[in-house]
């Protein structure tokens, strides 16, 4: 019979966030497209379509982000969400973007992200009461800003157990762009890991291109997780 066995640690762990930590609070998605129904909505779409108009940009807007390795803010995300709801015949001078900024914030704390899992807490936990490895989380980031997530994952209970997080609307670049897995590795401690090598280093998330692609163009370890049939435990646990 297998058995569970302690796996070795690495000296570093990156963490993804959306899919890897957390996944979105449904009631948030539901309440911003009816805050755009009410108050952008010329042409009478239905809850519906808007619904569907924000799903399109969020896959457009990513998958332009992964190939560009760049960032579109969301800003510009709302705006384009707008342009459609309108067929494209809008007049962007009637939309106040910092109240618009300051009311999708406050639906993200009125709808909170949750923790991806129960075993999120325990094992980014046990990673730094090992002493031996310091965290980060690199995401990238779409209609929820850096700054808000931030607070997030300070509500959360995960800012605790991370040493630094990287967004990707902070710093203009996406995953899996070399740059922002490079920004990653020099904002490492390395008084804390002064012999720091590649393998030392593993990057976790739920993207197969942008999570692990990346991070082996880059020399260093990856691990695809809950897109596939591991999860954060396996971070330190395996059979055999």
């Amino acid at each position: 019979m297998s058995k569970p066995v302690q796996m070795a640690f690495y000296k570093h762990y990156s963490f993804d966030l959306w899919l890897t930590l957390i996944k979105s609070n449904p009631r948030y998605k539901q309440e911003r497209v009816h805050y755009f129904y009410r108050n952008f909505n010329g042409k009478n779409k239905t809850v519906e379509e808007i619904a569907i108009i924000f799903r399109q940009v969020d896959l457009m807007v990513n998958a332009i982000n992964e190939k560009a390795g760049k960032n579109v803010d969301a800003e510009e995300m709302y705006l384009m969400v707008i342009s459609m709801i309108n067929d494209y015949d809008y007049n962007f001078r009637d939309v106040d973007l910092r109240q618009l900024d300051h009311d999708m914030e406050q639906l993200v704390f009125a709808h909170a992200p949750k923790l991806y899992c129960d075993d999120c807490l325990d094992v980014l936990a046990k990673i730094k009461e090992s002493g031996n490895g310091t965290t980060n989380i690199l995401s990238n980031t779409g209609f929820i800003k850096g700054k808000t997530l931030k607070i997030v994952i300070n509500q959360l209970g995960i800012d605790q157990y991370i040493d630094f997080q990287l967004y990707s609307d902070e710093v203009r670049m996406s995953k899996p762009s070399a740059g922002f897995f490079q920004l990653m590795l020099d904002t490492i401690d390395r008084t804390k890991h002064p012999d720091l090598v590649l393998s030392d280093v593993i990057h976790i998330g739920d993207n197969p291109y942008a999570d692990v692609r990346g991070a082996e163009a880059m020399g260093i370890n990856s691990m695809l997780i809950n897109s596939n049939n591991l999860s954060i435990s396996n971070l330190l646990y395996d059979t055999v």
